[in-house]
């Protein structure tokens, strides 16, 4: 048992029979009234994102949750198969249990969150950048780069991103994924 005081960004909770994960939290201490800390959780199951309140002190209970590397080796429909690193064991995943899947390419290593005493599948995040290739991107025009001017540029997995103009075809960028946007060039 934990108390409200263990709340941080990336653990699993017990609730009502679900598990949660905390995406976000804030510790309230309002001029009047007692403490309490606000919530945004995210089931588990369904991908849906609640609110919730605790007040400061409530006994929460954690899920003891393990992450393992698994590479992700191809998606067929909303099913995505991934194979463990360590003892090559397959495993498949639904399109609702995996954190921006548009981003997922063959053979990168992602890492899959497991609720040990269970030994249920929770999630599979990925790294929050990731490097790819541009797949196709116009030519920039020359004398353009005196602003911050962007051009759209076609990722690996079909992905359109804003660029900057010096980025060409079959360059290797890096991409921040939440935000789907260029983040620099790669060598």
């Amino acid at each position: 048992m934990a108390t409200t005081t263990d709340i941080k960004n990336g653990i699993c909770l017990e609730l009502n029979g679900n598990l949660f994960y905390v995406v976000e939290f804030q510790h309230v201490k309002p001029g009047k009234g007692p403490a309490f800390v606000r919530t945004k959780l995210k089931n588990v199951k369904t991908g849906k994102v609640i609110d919730n309140t605790f007040p400061s002190g409530h006994k929460i209970t954690t899920a003891r949750v393990e992450k393992r590397s698994h590479q992700f080796l191809y998606k067929n429909s909303d099913e995505y198969f991934f194979m463990d690193n360590t003892s090559f064991e397959q495993i498949t995943l639904n399109k609702n249990q995996i954190d921006f899947p548009e981003f997922l390419i063959e053979g990168k290593n992602v890492e899959i969150s497991i609720h040990t005493e269970k030994n249920e599948i929770i999630n599979c995040e990925l790294p929050s950048h990731i490097e790819s290739i541009v797949i196709s991107s116009e030519p920039g025009v020359k004398g353009d780069t005196a602003t911050n001017a962007t051009k759209t540029a076609k990722i690996e997995n079909d992905i359109e991103i804003q660029v900057p103009l010096f980025i060409n075809e079959n360059d290797k960028i890096k991409v921040d994924i939440k935000l789907k946007k260029y983040v620099e060039r790669v060598k």
